[in-house]
């Protein structure tokens, strides 16, 4: 459960005053919604995972007064359907989602707000579509790469040992060399009882080191299904990104404002990453939170997701 200081951060309850069905013509319709103020400046909100969905959380993240907020659920998740689908999906497609949302709103240009994955889809939309972007607001950097998959499956036991104990034990031993594959067996198996079963362990996995607060730790039952099985598939495919796809073309990005909140504790999308884009990105701000992990609710990370935010409104 999330502290009453942490909501009282966070902008009051808002309802969405159009919400959108948008048939893709392959087989998904995406669900997208817009709040706050219809003449504010345009934000798009990408949420984590793959796989994750948005919830009505995240719309409090925007200042209902200043920004015209869009939010959706990418293929597969949320009130999106099919739901748990991995047909035609992509990260070609969920770019090519973005830019039919912005022309269905006629919106000619906004800034993009990504968290974790979000954060990836974030840069590779950028660097597609530069001149629909105005500035960039980042939190958790991933950047899709091989070693960070495997940091992922492997190497998150330097930290959580017991949870990816748990994670390794479910598959049988002789399995365990190759996690990935053995998961994406299971979570893509006709069964869904087999399905469902792989996807609760990898959802507890990840959860258990998402944060630095115990009790802000959750997840499990229906998104977990979504979350594990999205990114399995992403996982085992590259992320349908060539090698360091984004470090290699940041430079389209060059001069776009770009704020990238990272914490120091974030055992999820480490700090390197975070870091290596900052490096190649002279106009973007890196800011790190000391005391904060993975999540935009930890305390010190939304703050200042907030204050980038506010920010932008002022250029």
């Amino acid at each position: 459960m999330r502290s009453l200081d942490q909501l009282d951060r966070l902008y009051p309850p808002v309802t969405p005053f159009a919400r959108h069905r948008l048939d893709t013509g392959d087989g998904h319709v995406l669900y997208v919604e817009e709040c706050g103020n219809p003449n504010g400046i345009p934000v798009i909100f990408l949420h984590g995972g793959p796989g994750s969905g948005i919830s009505s959380m995240h719309r409090r993240m925007f200042n209902p007064d200043r920004y015209h907020a869009i939010l959706f659920d990418q293929r597969g998740c949320g009130q999106s359907r099919p739901f748990a689908s991995t047909e035609q999906n992509s990260t070609d497609h969920l770019v090519a989602d973005i830019e039919q949302i912005r022309t269905h709103l006629g919106i000619d240009n906004w800034i993009v707000f990504g968290g974790s994955w979000g954060a990836t889809l974030s840069l590779v939309y950028g660097i597609r579509h530069p001149d629909r972007c105005r500035g960039f607001v980042l939190r958790g950097v991933f950047l899709g790469t091989t070693p960070e998959i495997n940091w992922f499956l492997y190497d998150m036991r330097r930290f959580y040992p017991e949870a990816w104990e748990r994670f390794s034990r479910f598959i049988p031993e002789d399995e365990r060399h190759d996690l990935l594959e053995a998961y994406w067996r299971r979570l893509s198996d006709r069964d869904q009882s087999i399905a469902l079963a792989a996807a609760e362990h990898w959802s507890a996995y990840e959860n258990s080191c998402a944060t630095l607060k115990a009790e802000m730790r959750h997840g499990g039952g229906r998104m977990a299904l979504s979350l594990a099985r999205m990114e399995a598939c992403y996982f085992v495919n590259d992320c349908f990104l060539p090698p360091d796809y984004i470090l290699t073309h940041i430079d389209r990005l060059n001069g776009k404002r770009a704020y990238i909140i990272q914490g120091r504790h974030d055992v999820i999308c480490p700090p390197f990453s975070a870091r290596a884009l900052a490096s190649k990105w002279p106009s973007a701000k890196l800011t790190m939170i000391d005391d904060a992990g993975h999540s935009a609710f930890e305390p010190g990370i939304l703050s200042s997701l907030l204050q980038a935010l506010d920010d932008m409104t002022k250029a």
